[in-house]
This record gives structure tokens, sequence and C-alpha cells, in this order.
């Protein structure tokens, strides 16, 4: 036989209790079905009397909607006949005796701890009255008869020997079919007066029966379809566990899990009944298994689960160290004090004791803790004992993380990686479950970064917020639409967008941006400004984030420091901030490496080159940077390469700006400005305290053309067309071509227009393409020599994605 046990939201309406009906009917063996209270009747039952309590005469209506909501699932599910009318004359009977004891506790406003246990045991009463009825040759067996406990300490314990015996007798020759009982509901041995379970205690019912009986399999029926690795509420990405040990499902119930009543577990397990959970609405699911088999291979941890509600008291003083019996006294008077605690961490040096508890307990320990160590408080040996609020515990459990290296250590860097702090941790000698203590407002980011970390999620996923939308950004927003399907096939990484942003609007949504209609949702949101932008993404706080620059904005570079020390990675197409004052630049590289996170700009120098990256692996390794000689502007080399008899300077300016490889103002570019800072970047990298300042600029066009207006410009260029044209025909006749470089060594940058013969590496550089000559120690006699594509949206654009590939370890 087996033990079936439903709960509320299984027998909560008309379509989930006839789901029920079918459930149990297509068995073919004899069970024993357990019942819940309807659907958040026991909680309505427990507000009205409450209010009848309070003297609110308001109680009359709630107490009406219990009834109503009776009689409709009965109206709703059973036929007419003899048994539905018998069946209301016991639900009319037993309605009219709730209703009275509601009137009394309104005439005296008071609420005893025997009346509040009577009246909550009318929800399973009433329903395992129902269903009986419902379900084809059942017969309802009342577990007041055999559910027995006794009071201690003013709470209702459960006596096992007389409750096994009594089940086994109450059972003993049955020929039945289907059995039911009212779950949660019990009376006290030597009284007979009604009591209870607790809330959830209708699992332990069915564990009890099951246990007794020695059914084949206790099976729970609920909403879900099984234990999931994590809260789906906070976790999109959790899945059903398919199998767990005993020992993992306890501890998952015991640190928040809802799925199964903790002390349910303890009963079928001594008797080696397996436990199946199983999805009322969804009866075809595989569910998940617990029985006494550890799982071999897999995941290294099975689930996460978590308490949000936690308080954290700590007992410490210097007068603790070393003095026999301390822990004894904080838990004897805890204990007697009816106070639960679930986690404990002691330091090695014996001065502090930290416990975790439920909110609800946090004063009424203090208080207990206070008065059992006033004497020691008064003489300074220990400190007065205080609650933390506001924390949250989260645990994670896995039998297969015994005897592996790492774990505690990987759990940490991930969590540290993604600026969550932990408070207080423990980790038990069987080593299935690591838990600890984070503050409440993390608790999300925590849960997501484990999940994701530990491959309990089927994708590693990046949150990317994308700044700007012009021709990088709306390109690389299509290249990671285009790549992010193949990116999850392929690599098992989700790029998730969570946040884009233009000049003056900005989106946000936790669980990704549709980017075939992200220009839509810009235009449809409201107006947006950097301090709007910075708090957005602090204030999402959401795991493993990356925020993506591809502006030229200073006023965007302002937040990465703020974001760098909220642990958001940057990966910066903006070359402002790396070219800036050194301290800055130095600032950024410092927070970055102490958080743990990225800061990453490639294409600040060469677009999609692999150029900084080069020189980072050349000094990690051990080389010296000698000297720099590069071509970097990919669009003074456009200029020079275009110029010719028929194009004369200015229409190659226009061209450049046309084909946006120029700013929109091209002043910049013809400046210089753009290639020092590039070169201050390289410099840096290569290990050069340099400012912008140092670098000598040798400019090749008249200062005046960058003191007036930008009409006035574009009017006065052509009036050096002619010049432009007679060296281009020199240099054309001495087999010479123009190049803009900048160069670096001993110390020392400049940027000049320089004339190259066919000789010379920078010769044969065609287009927009960049080239960088680096020598080093390694590299003296024969300079390593990069080129390429050094601009355009789409390179500049795939050297952005490189970098956040990077950051994802791909």
């Amino acid at each position: 036989m087996k033990v079936m046990k439903f709960g509320g939201t299984s027998v909560g309406s008309a379509t989930s209790i006839l789901n029920l009906k079918n459930i149990v009917e297509a068995e073919q063996q004899p069970v024993v079905v357990v019942v819940s209270a309807l659907g958040g009747i026991t909680d309505k039952l427990i507000k009205t009397s409450q209010m009848a309590a309070a003297g609110d005469a308001e109680y009359v209506n709630e107490f009406q909607e219990i009834v109503t909501r009776h009689y409709e699932l009965i109206s709703a599910v059973i036929p007419e006949d003899k048994a539905k009318r018998e069946l209301l004359v016991k639900v009319d009977a037993l309605l009219h005796d709730l209703g009275n004891i509601y009137q009394g506790i309104f005439l005296i406003n008071d609420l005893s701890p025997k009346s509040e246990a009577m009246i909550v045991s009318y929800g399973e009463r009433i329903s395992s009255l129902i269903v009986a009825v419902l379900i084809k040759d059942a017969k309802h067996y009342d577990s007041r008869s055999f559910i027995k406990t006794e009071t201690k300490r003013g709470k209702y314990i459960l006596d096992n020997d007389l409750t096994d015996t009594l089940i086994k007798e109450k059972f003993a020759g049955e020929q039945m079919k289907v059995a039911v009982v009212p779950g949660f509901i019990s009376t006290d041995k030597e009284t007979g007066e009604i009591t209870n379970l607790g809330r959830g205690g209708s699992d332990y019912t069915a564990s009890l029966i099951a246990a007794s009986l020695n059914a084949e399999v206790l099976e729970i029926w609920t909403d879900v379809d099984g234990f999931m690795t994590a809260d789906p509420n906070v976790i999109g990405k959790a899945y059903t566990i398919q199998h767990l040990s005993y020992l993992e499902a306890t501890e998952l119930c015991n640190f928040g899990a809802k799925v199964v009543y903790p002390p349910t577990i303890y009963p079928v397990c001594k008797a080696n009944i397996p436990i199946r959970i199983k999805n009322t609405f969804n009866p075809a699911a595989e569910g998940t298994i617990i029985n006494n088999e550890s799982s071999c291979g897999g995941r290294l941890i099975k689930g996460i689960s978590s308490i949000n509600d936690t308080d954290l008291l700590t007992v410490q003083g210097l007068g603790m160290v070393g003095v026999v019996g301390v822990n004894h006294r904080i838990f004897r008077a805890l204990a007697a004090a009816g106070i639960s605690v679930f986690l404990v961490a002691q330091a090695s040096s014996e001065n502090s004791t930290s416990l975790g508890l439920r909110h609800i307990d946090a004063a009424p320990a203090c208080e207990v803790l206070n008065e059992e160590f006033a004497k020691e408080i008064s003489m300074g040996l220990m400190e007065p004992i205080r609650a933390v609020s506001n924390l949250a515990t989260v645990a994670i459990v896995g039998e297969n993380m015994r005897h592996t290296p790492g774990i505690v250590g990987k759990l940490f860097q991930t969590l540290g990686r993604n600026g969550i702090n932990v408070v207080a941790c423990a980790q038990g000698g069987q080593e299935t479950n690591i838990s600890f203590v984070v503050k409440a407002d993390l608790l999300r980011k925590t849960l997501n970064v484990i999940h994701d970390s530990f491959f309990l999620s089927e994708y590693k996923v990046l949150n990317l917020f994308i700044c700007g939308t012009g021709t990088v950004g709306g390109s690389l927003i299509e290249q990671i639409h285009a790549q992010r399907e193949n990116l999850m096939k392929e690599h098992s990484l989700m790029l998730n967008v969570v946040g884009v942003a233009s000049s003056r609007r900005a989106i946000f949504n936790r669980d990704g941006i549709d980017l075939s209609t992200y220009r839509e949702q810009l235009e449809k949101s409201d107006e947006s400004n950097i301090d709007k932008l910075r708090d957005g993404i602090i204030g999402m706080n959401i795991f493993n984030s990356v925020f993506v620059d591809c502006t030229a904005s200073g006023e965007v570079a302002s937040i990465y420091e703020a974001l760098l020390s909220h642990n958001v990675s940057v990966v910066a197409a903006n070359k402002i901030a790396a070219s800036s004052d050194y301290s800055t630049y130095n600032r950024l590289k410092q927070i970055a490496r102490v958080r743990n996170v990225k800061y990453l700009f490639e294409t600040n120098v060469g677009a999609g080159l692999p150029v900084i990256c080069t020189i980072n692996d050349l000094i990690n390794s051990g080389d010296k940077i000698l000297k720099i000689e590069a071509v970097l502007s990919g669009t003074l080399n456009f200029i020079f390469n275009a110029l010719s008899e028929d194009v004369p300077f200015s229409r190659t300016v226009q061209l450049a700006k046309e084909y946006g490889y120029s700013e929109p103002d091209p002043r910049i570019d013809l400046s210089g400005k753009d290639v020092i800072r590039k070169l201050v970047i390289l410099a840096r990298e290569a290990g050069y305290t340099i400012e912008q300042e140092d670098v000598e600029a040798n400019l090749f066009i008249p200062q005046e053309f960058f003191n007036s207006s930008i009409d006035e410009f574009w009017t006065a260029l052509p009036s050096l067309d002619a010049e432009f044209e007679s060296e281009r025909r020199r240099l054309s006749k001495e087999e010479k071509h123009w190049r803009f470089v900048a160069k670096f060594e001993g110390g020392k940058g400049s940027v000049s227009l320089c004339e190259v013969d066919r000789h010379h590496p920078f010769y044969h550089l065609e287009g927009s393409n960049n080239i960088i000559l680096l020598t080093t120690e390694r590299y003296k006699e024969f300079p390593m020599l990069i080129q390429g594509y050094g601009a355009g949206a789409g390179v500049t654009a795939a050297g952005v994605f490189a970098d956040i590939m990077r950051i994802a370890n791909i």
C-alpha cells in the first residue's frame, strides 16, 4: 500500500480537488489519503479568531466567507445524492459548532491556546469529509483517535510510541481501498483535548502513518513538480531535483525549502520508506524521489535554500576564553525559553559565539542571555548581547561535497567577486551543508550567483548594461543579438542585456531586454540622466554584471569608479577614463583589482586589434617594453591614403566624417589629441607613468583652424588643399607616404606627421588600418608587429564583444 498526502492547494478549488480524485482512483493498490485544509483556510480560521478576540464584529463576515467557501466547493464537485445530503448534515454541524466558538471568543474577548487549537482543527476535519465522499469506495478515519501528543514547555510534542501502536491497531485487518485521514490534527493523550502537529503537520501525519503501516512509498502531492534547485520565484532558471538523499532533503527543509515539513522525513527514513514529491496539477511530471541512496557523480551541490528573516546574536568577551561551560549555559537558557537556533559559528579563540535565529526570537533571546550572563556583563568579562537584524541565511546542500577540496574557497571567491560579504558561516563535519549569513538585501543576488557559479544553471549568465546606442553601441547590440543562441549552444553562456541607455533615456529589465525592439522601448521610456543611470545599475544589484560604455562621454566615464566599487565590471570603448590623469587611471585599476572585477578597454587603441592584451601578456610574462611606434589613427590614415590628384585634402576629411571614421568634429582627429590619448594608454599599460601633457604634439594644420567654430573650420579647410597637393606630388616622386606616427621611447612620447619610404613597415598601410611596432627586451632585433583595421563601428564593436567574452572566461 501507499500513503498519499495532498496539500492545501490540491484541495483548494474544484479543479484541483477533481485532479486529486482522478489521481487516487487511478491507483490499483490500497491507499491512505491524508489531506490538508482547503488552501488558505487555516490562515483564515486564525485571522477570524483573532478578530473575534479583539472584539471586532467584522469577524462574522470572515466566518461567513469560510462557510461559503466550503459549501461552494461541495456544490461544485459532489453530485446530488444521499451521500451529499449526509455530508452536508456533518458539515452543517461542524460549521455551526465553529460559529458558536467564535461567538464565545467575541463575547469574552479572549483566545486561549486550547480554543485556537480547536478552531484550526476544523479545516482538516471538513476537507477530509468532502474528499471521503468525493472519492469512490473511500472510508473516512478520524486522526484524532490515533495521533497522540503530550504537552511540554507549552508545546505539543508527539508521543511516538503510543501513536505508532494506535495507528497499527486502527488499520489492522482493514480491507480498505481508500482511507481518507485529516492531517495536522491530534489529541492530547491524557485529556483528549484537540491539539495539532504544527503548521505543515499534515506531511507529518502522512509520514507517521506510512512508517507504522510499512508503506511502499509516501507520496506528497503539492503545487510544484518537486524540490527545486532554488526558489523559482527568485531564480527563474531553477529546476526540479530528480533525487535527494534523506540527509539532503532534511538540510534543505531545515533551511527554508517549504516542499516538505522538516519532521516528516525522520519516520520514513527510519523505516527506509522512500518519499516521492508530485504535482497535483502536473501528475505526469517525474517529481523528486527521496531515499537513503547517495548520488554518485553529478553536481557537487543539489540545492540552495535560504531563510530571509535572520537575526544574528553574538555572545562575546575576553572573559569567555578558556572558560568551560559557556556554550552549555547559552543553549540551556535558550532551550528553557523554547527558542530554537539554526546556525552556530564560534571562533577558535573561544571569545565569541554567533547564533542565527528567526527575527521573532531575537528580542526574547537577547533578554534571556543578558539575564543568564548578567554577572559577567557587569564585571566587564562579556559584552551585552544584542541582535543584528536585516540578515538572511543561505545554505548550499549536497552529499557530493564530502571530501571535495575547494568548495568553500570557490564559494567565497564567487561571493566576493560579486561584492557579497559573508557575515558569519558554519559547516558541519558531515560536509553536506555550508551555511552562511549575508545582508538581507543581497539575498537575491547571492542565490543567483551561487546557482550560476556552481553549474546548477544550464547557462552561465553575464548581465550587461550597454550605454550608447550609436554606431558602435548599435553594432554591438546587433552582434550580441545575432550570436546569443550560438553562445548558449556552444559555450553554455547567456548574455542577458538588462539595461540599455542612450544619451537621454534608459531602460532596465532584470529578466532581459528584447534586443529586437530595444530602440522602440527606449523611445517609450522616461528621460534619464547620468545619476539615474548610475543609481539604476547599482540599485538593481544583479550578479555577474558588466557595464559596457560605447560612448565618448566624460560624464559616463565619471561613473566607472562607483560601478567598480559596487563590483560591476566595466568594458569601455570610451578612452577618456584610461587616458585622463594618471591618478584616476591608476585608481580605477586598483579598485578593479581589489574588488576582483574587470576594467577592460582593449578597443581604446586599435579598435578590435589585440594590442593592449598583447602588451599585458608581455609584461606579465616578464618582458619589458622598450619602444612603441604606431600609426594609431584609422581616421588620419584613411585621410592620407585617400588623398590624390582627384581628391583634395578637404574632401578626404569630409569623406572620413561621412564614412564614420572620424569624430563628429574631425578636428579632434586632426589635432592628434585622439592619438595622444591612445599613446598615453599604451605607455601606461606598458608600465610607465605618463600624462597627456607629457606627449609632444606636432600639428600639421595651423592652430587657428582649431580656435574657430566648426562651421568656420569647414569653410576655411579648402584653403589648405593646394599646399597638401604640392607636398603629395613631391612625396609621390620620392616614393614616400605620409603617416601620423605616435612614438614612445626612453620615457618620452611624441606624435607627428612623418614621411616614410617604401622600406618602412608603415609604408604599405592601407585604408583606415592601424599598425603597432613593439620593441621589447625579447623582441629587439625584430620588433613585434600588430596590424589591421583600426577604425569602424563593426570592428570596434567586435573588440568590445571580445572584452565581454574575456570576462566570461571564454
